[in-house]
């Protein structure tokens, strides 16, 4: 399975036109949340139509993941707690996103909503919890904020991750975690696109504004993935341990 990660495309239209030219290259396109944009001058509603067509047009080239960001959330639920009824399950045909699981082959993959409280966190719990008793041989998460105390959580002065997913790694041992939400770790010394924990490796893509987004393409049969920007090109291996600094690619 050859997959794609991108996340924080922030309602760019120029990132969006990249997404739908470029999706079919791959089995697997993941977009890990805050497609939307609360600080645009564009209204949330009018946003969510025109990532909506977005969405389905990759989804009729491959398949896609779409999880929810912080800046996805649109309606208050009755518990208090923001959530995204846009990427509820069934509101995009052939989008899997918030709270769905599937197995593609021996890998199984779970979509995981932004948590706005505790109502939130118990269901994300849950659900992991849950799918770990009937996951197959490769697990791959999909969650928007990275783990904390991670490379892929630091903004250069401090980590900004979700404590409780370091926990959940920790106890049930994924193999993949595509997440996003800080934009500045790929870019800042002593951040990075990817970390290992245990045996699970983590891959944060990070945002910049240009007009193609940091991604990372990962080949779950070549066990490799390759991050892209605009600062350059970095392999890891999937079969090796981690090592620091990551080995630089020439540009493609």
């Amino acid at each position: 399975m050859r997959g794609l990660l991108v996340s924080d495309l922030h309602y760019s239209l120029k990132q969006l036109d990249w997404l739908r030219e470029t999706s079919p290259q791959f089995d697997l396109v993941v977009v890990a949340g805050d497609t939307l944009d609360i600080s645009s001058t564009v209204a949330l509603g009018a946003q969510i139509v025109v990532v909506s067509k977005y969405l389905r047009r990759v989804a009729e080239q491959t398949r896609l993941v779409a999880s929810s960001g912080n800046h996805d959330l649109n309606v208050r639920g009755a518990d208090g707690e923001r959530i995204a009824t846009w990427l509820a399950k069934g509101r995009l045909p052939g989008v899997l996103s918030d709270g769905e699981y599937a197995e593609i082959d021996d890998v199984s993959i779970s979509v995981t909503r932004w948590w706005d409280g505790p109502q939130g966190c118990a269901e994300v719990k849950s659900q992991l919890v849950r799918d770990a008793a009937r996951r197959k041989r490769q697990w791959i998460w999909v969650y928007h904020a990275p783990p904390d105390a991670s490379p892929t959580s630091w903004t250069g002065s401090k980590h900004y991750g979700d404590a409780e997913l370091t926990r959940l790694i920790g106890q049930l041992q994924p193999d993949l975690v595509l997440t996003g939400h800080v934009h500045q770790s790929p870019f800042r010394q002593g951040g990075s696109w990817v970390d290992r924990i245990g045996p699970t490796w983590v891959f944060n893509a990070g945002q910049i504004v240009s007009p193609s987004p940091p991604h990372v393409a990962f080949d779950l049969s070549a066990r490799t993935a390759v991050w892209t920007s605009l600062a350059g090109r970095e392999i890891v291996h999937l079969d090796r341990p981690l090592e620091r600094p990551v080995e630089e690619l020439a540009p493609a």
